[in-house]
């Protein structure tokens, strides 16, 4: 093991594996990977390795600001993402639904969006890996409508009164949140402490790359290269032979064998538009979920007494017909104070904030493309018209949802300028006409290129990726070694 080998030490080496990037999708592939068979195995990361302590005394999670990655035609619209060892399990704020088994089959099932070329039965085994190397909390009621083949390794989190009350009513439709942040504590992490600060959590209880993943890193068969921002694969004839890097000005290169390309979504389709590899899909699709805030004030009901952020988790207008037209919503219900205290006297936690996130559709409208300096550049038009109608429904349906709270009022608080949820730019599917990769995140044509993370989702559901990017990465090095 090396973490942080100099780049004069490896210049012109060759290795086994060479990782790009450091985050989910290659992570928890370089974990099932290195269980699997013995390789000598490269990581280059363009951050550096900033620890807990570290970011806890900067009160940030990396030092590079990734507005300073890319550049963009709108900039109303931000892409959220974390440069540094371990990627966006830096910053995740830890919410960990499954994708529902409609989100791999919405053009078969309604005649829109792509189908995966997997379904959610092939993905549900490693779903179980992925929640067990995470220590996932989660309500064991879910599995009637997430089927599941093992439990939740943690018990859930503790709900809020409207939570207890909205469960007690639709029993089949509201659950408690599964998260990455321990109900109990682990030999690594202690309990959650509800303090609202997620994206830098304070007492280590959301899981990361600090506290979870640091023996894929220091395993003694791994070197990482910090700094390092890929800036090339060169290949011939149907086969990656090397990669080039940049570091403190200087470009080196190393070859290997087997390549995985798990940046993140802008910076992954970016290397592949360097490289020469811009095929019709590549970079096309730009997306992620549509948000919204609403708060409800309630008669005579306190909330805030929840034992996480996020408590509840509404699956009451998120499948069916609806979806031919309206996209699906997800209704989550916050434990934090998101819109300031209830003035009222003796009426502060007669608030419910709620955020409603519905999916959305690639649009070939949305890309990323290389500036005048070959970096990356982000051309964003707008939502799908989709995702806009299916928030538009959601907000005529969620009085009627919300029937069993004593609602007094509800409030629109406006857009949700971002998701923080990067994809689709690499796209999965059948063959070359219709995507980048196939169901193995192989790219079609140079076969020893594997591609991970959330770069190659299809569709996009209304529930967070990171799960579904974790599982898909163990599946892959699964099929692989």
């Amino acid at each position: 093991m090396v973490l942080d080998v100099k780049p004069e030490q490896i210049t012109r080496d060759h290795f086994d594996v060479v990782a790009i990037g450091s985050g989910f999708g290659s992570a928890f592939f370089l974990h099932e990977f290195a269980k699997r068979r013995k390789a000598r195995i490269l990581v280059l990361e363009w951050g550096r390795h900033n620890t807990h302590e570290w970011q806890l005394g900067q009160n940030a999670n990396t030092d590079i600001d990734d507005e300073t990655t890319y550049k963009t035609d709108n900039a109303d619209k931000p892409w959220n993402y974390t440069i540094g060892l371990g990627g966006g399990t830096n910053c995740w704020f830890a919410q960990t639904p499954r994708f529902h088994p409609n989100d791999f089959r919405l053009k078969s099932t309604y005649g829109i969006g792509n189908d995966w070329p997997i379904s959610y039965d092939d993905v549900e085994p490693f779903y179980c890996d992925a929640e067990e190397i995470m220590s996932i909390s989660g309500d064991p009621d879910m599995a009637a409508m997430l089927p599941r083949s093992k439990p939740f390794p943690q018990p859930p989190h503790r709900m809020s009164t409207p939570d207890k009350m909205m469960k007690a009513a639709q029993p089949d439709q509201h659950f408690v949140m599964p998260t990455a942040r321990a109900r109990v504590p682990t030999s690594q992490r202690t309990s959650c402490c509800a303090n609202l600060r997620c994206w830098l959590c304070p007492v280590d209880a959301k899981f990361t790359a600090n506290n979870g993943l640091m023996h894929v890193f220091e395993h003694p068969d791994v070197s990482v290269c910090l700094g390092a921002e890929v800036r090339r694969l060169d290949h011939a004839g149907g086969t990656v032979r090397a990669v080039s890097f940049v570091h403190d000005g200087k470009e080196y290169q190393v070859s290997g064998d087997l390549f995985i390309l798990g940046a993140n979504a802008i910076q992954s389709a970016a290397i592949m538009l360097r490289s020469g590899l811009g095929d019709e899909f590549v970079g096309r699709g730009l997306h992620e979920s549509y948000g919204w805030n609403f708060e409800v004030y309630l008669d005579g009901v306190d909330n805030f007494d929840g034992s996480t952020i996020t408590t509840g988790l509404n699956f009451g207008l998120y499948d069916g017909p609806h979806r031919s037209e309206h996209a699906a919503a997800l209704v989550y219900f916050e434990n934090r104070w998101q819109h300031g205290m209830r003035a009222e006297k003796g009426r502060v936690r007669q608030a419910l904030p709620l955020v409603v996130v519905t999916e959305n559709l690639l649009d070939h409208e949305n890309f990323v493309t290389l500036d005048e300096n070959d970096n990356a550049f982000v051309s964003f038009k707008a939502p799908s018209d989709y995702a806009v109608k299916g928030m538009a429904r959601a907000l005529d349906k969620l009085p009627g949802l919300l029937a069993p709270l004593p609602v007094e009022r509800l409030f629109d608080r406006g857009i949700r300028p971002t998701e923080s949820h990067v994809q689709g730019t690499l796209r999965m599917g059948t063959g070359p006409a219709d995507s980048v990769i196939d169901s193995n995140m192989i790219h079609h044509r140079l076969r020893n290129l594997v591609v991970v993370g959330t770069s190659t989702y299809p569709s996009c559901s209304c529930a967070n990726p990171s799960l579904t990017a974790a599982a898909l990465s163990l599946r892959a090095a699964s099929r692989i070694s």
